[in-house]
């Protein structure tokens, strides 16, 4: 018997390497001697540093850097086993669950502090990034990411402007002679699953401006300002960061990465499936398990699951996801490859106590070994 179990994390309540661990466990109960090979995976979202530096036995990086209110906070940012490349989830330095929501506020949230990973990385002697957008609390187009990569961006008398994306119209000028040299030898790829351009309605200040503690008119004012920081670009260097899918992620360091950094963004789950080997991982399993926290009509929409299944069809492998709670039409996951989905849970619950991270692996292990009597009952080929 041969399983590989390759899961995303259960958001809020675990891990995809403690979700990999119950699973592990069940299966084990019912086929001791099962060759298993867990591969933790992440989207390019939250879990991605963990799963990356996991599957290339890595090391973790712990740094004090400027988080999205000007405070200090430390940040989590991963090594790969090669050395040289660095993996850097953005909501790691400005993340919205760093800002007391009573203080969110785009206008005056810093990326700051993401350019201090870099930089950190840059130091240790990385040459290669991969970085996850996604669950910032700013707005400010990437300019404080770039300010702590030496990029100095001025106002019309000369000072160098502060921080936020309030700031952005005051920018009638860019210094690059303070920019660490080091950046010419980097390369950036980017995991981005969105498509939204820099500005306008599906722009980053309007689709995401008020769950970052943005009112209307505080939207429609970002909005301006990410416009014209496009129109400033587009004439100072000739880069367009408004028109292509992605600009708008993150507040704009889409935008960022692909003008001032010559990043490549990607599809998140493409990204790690190469970095990981996954195609090769995959061969020659009898299952394969996979899942999420909760699995609906988006799920098919680059998420880890959907990934997985349409990997395993090229070489005829069942499927089976283990979620927390299913919705929706689930059709689009079977004809991608998906065999069968099961949630987790033995009981009416509350969203809170379906939560809770002991709770959650218990029944990840008693539903992986429930399965997998199944299986030894009705497949031959397995019974021993």
């Amino acid at each position: 018997m041969k399983v590989l179990i390759a899961i995303d994390s259960f958001k809020g309540s675990v891990s995809s390497i403690e979700a990999s661990k119950a699973i592990t466990a069940g299966i084990r109960n019912v086929y001791p001697d099962a060759d298993i090979v867990s591969l933790p995976l992440a989207d390019g979202g939250e879990g991605t540093v963990e799963c990356l530096v996991h599957a290339t036995s890595g090391k973790m990086v712990s740094r004090e850097v400027t988080g999205p209110l000007g405070e200090k906070v430390m940040a989590l940012y991963g090594i790969l086993g090669d050395g040289r490349t660095a993996v850097i989830e953005v909501a790691a330095a400005c993340g919205l669950p760093l800002v007391p929501e009573g203080k969110r506020n785009p206008e005056v949230t810093t990326t700051y502090g993401v350019g201090e990973l870099i930089q950190d990385a840059i130091v240790r002697g990385c040459r290669e990034f991969i970085i996850g957008l996604g669950g910032s609390a700013t707005n400010d187009a990437g300019v404080g990411m770039l300010q702590a990569l030496g990029f100095q961006f001025k106002d019309a008398v000369g000072n160098e402007v502060e921080f936020g994306g309030r700031i952005l119209p005051e920018i009638c000028s860019i210094d690059l002679s303070q920019v660490i040299r080091e950046l010419n030898d980097c390369t950036f790829r980017v995991a981005c699953d969105v498509d939204n351009p820099l500005y306008g309605p599906n722009g980053a200040a309007f689709v995401y401006g008020p769950q970052k503690g943005a009112s209307e008119k505080v939207v429609r004012k970002l909005d301006a300002g990410l416009r014209y920081f496009a129109e400033f670009v587009q004439k100072e260097i000739g880069r367009d960061v408004h028109s292509f899918a992605g600009a708008g992620a993150a507040g704009g360091l889409g935008a960022a990465f692909s003008a001032f950094l010559n990043g490549q963004l990607e599809p998140g789950i493409e990204l790690i499936f190469e970095k990981i080997h996954m195609e090769e991982q995959i061969k020659g399993m009898d299952f394969v398990i996979t899942g999420e926290g909760r699995m609906d009509a988006q799920t098919s929409m680059g998420k880890v699951p959907s990934g997985v299944a349409r990997l395993a069809a090229r070489y005829h492998i069942p499927v089976i996801a283990l979620v927390g709670s299913v919705s929706g039409d689930l059709s689009e996951l079977h004809q991608s490859g998906m065999t069968s989905c099961f949630p987790i849970l033995d009981a009416p619950i509350s969203l809170e106590g379906a939560m809770e991270s002991d709770r959650t692996l218990a029944n990840l292990q008693r539903t992986a070994e429930q399965l997998f009597r199944l299986i030894r009952s009705v497949n031959g080929k397995w019974q021993t």
